[in-house]
């Protein structure tokens, strides 16, 4: 009897661990090269970067790009191939490509194009017309004609959306050209009715009346909820078309989403989304003082239209990341929640202690895995040690 029960115990722990390997999360790296042109690092400082950090965790993937050196892909993609880790393409979509291609630019309802935000070389957030045709081709194009042949497992959708609170409210209420009137026309909404509306309210016209994780921000006026959800569904069926495209490329598909709470205003639908990716990655960052941050964009939100009501103080602490957390829950595909692992002294403040905490925070939620966001490259060897 003692034999059978040490034997039933032993068979449950080998269990237990079994069901524990199985829910690992995988991790997924990013490392910026830099703008399209001379890259910041060579394939070898990559890939003992990598080797350093997949010696503590599982690696699945690196997104890395989007520099058109193909040697660097070629290189550090016979490495990670040796690792069984798949190398992902970070591409953006609706801005940066200017120098690559011409595209038309989104304008706001006033036809007027909205300031950009210059965080860095090559990181211009100048945005262009979602509803362009010709914009959509030339992202295809841009694969086919600079990538295809560099080894690629998948795409990373980068700068899927609109601008943000970054240009004012001209920044969110757009794009307003005539291309994207008629689509707005479709959904119902009419751009002059917005426009009135905006004209005859002002700030007001941002107002809402609650915030729940879920429902996301509730607006007082009917009109300026109408308009978020058309936008949302224009924005997230031109990223889903260029996503299908490539997908039939037999490429997997990842996609950059804002936090749950502020997707809205820059017209991304996760529903939409989720639906035809492999895996999103919402940018969950709390120590971010740049576009997608999530303090840094609701302070902008706040300083844009001071005049609207009803929006609570959020602080950006590990509840609210949790609640952002649960607002993923729904949604279909993978979940890869993004949270900064760099340093930069001004823009990214990040610690070992907020590292440790986030990747703790994200773990309890059980999804499939977390992106180490931004740039591996200039993580800390003090944050790395939080891996172990």
């Amino acid at each position: 009897m003692k034999r059978l029960l040490h034997t039933l115990l032993l068979a449950v722990i080998i269990t237990s661990c079994q069901v524990n390997k199985i829910n690992e999360p995988q991790y997924i790296v990013q490392v910026s090269l830099g703008g399209w042109n001379n890259p910041d690092y060579t394939a070898s400082q990559i890939i003992g970067r990598i080797d350093t950090v997949s010696s503590m965790i599982p690696v699945s993937k690196v997104i890395i790009g989007w520099s058109l050196d193909k040697d660097i892909y070629l290189e550090v993609g016979d490495y990670l191939h040796s690792k069984n880790i798949k190398m992902l393409l970070w591409l953006p979509v609706f801005a940066e490509t200017e120098e690559m291609c011409e595209n038309s630019p989104a304008v706001d309802l006033w036809n007027r194009i909205p300031a950009n935000y210059d965080l860095a070389a090559g990181e211009g957030f100048r945005f262009n017309c979602p509803s362009d045709p010709h914009n959509a081709e030339n992202i295809v194009s841009l694969y086919d004609n600079h990538f295809s042949d560099c080894g690629f497992d998948g795409v990373f959708l980068d700068r899927i959306r609109t601008q943000s609170f970054v240009s004012g409210v001209g920044g969110v209420l757009n794009c307003g050209c005539q291309l994207c009137a008629a689509e707005f026309k479709a959904e119902g909404v009419d751009i002059e009715t917005i426009k009135e509306e905006w004209n005859e309210k002002g700030d007001d016209f941002l107002s809402v009346k609650g915030y729940t994780p879920s429902e996301g921000f509730v607006f007082t006026n009917p009109a300026a909820a109408d308009f978020f959800k058309a936008k949302g569904h224009i924005v997230s069926k031109a990223v889903a078309s260029i996503a299908d495209s490539l997908r039939e490329r037999g490429l997997e598909i990842g996609m950059d989403l804002y936090a749950p709470f502020m997707s809205p205003f820059v017209g991304q639908d996760y529903e939409i989304l989720a639906a035809h990716a492999d895996f999103i990655k919402p940018m969950l960052y709390r120590q971010t003082f740049a576009p997608a941050g999530m303090g840094f964009e609701y302070d902008l939100l706040k300083k844009a239209a001071p005049g609207a009501s009803g929006y609570p103080e959020f602080a950006m602490d590990l509840d609210f990341l949790h609640s952002q957390l649960e607002a993923m829950e729904p949604y279909s595909c993978a979940k890869f929640p993004g949270i900064e692992i760099n340093y930069r002294k001004e823009v990214v403040p990040t610690s070992p202690e907020y590292v440790t905490e986030s990747l703790e925070a994200v773990k309890s939620h059980g999804f499939e895995g977390i992106v180490l966001s931004w740039n591996i490259m200039e993580a800390p060897l003090a944050h790395l040690d939080c891996l172990k």
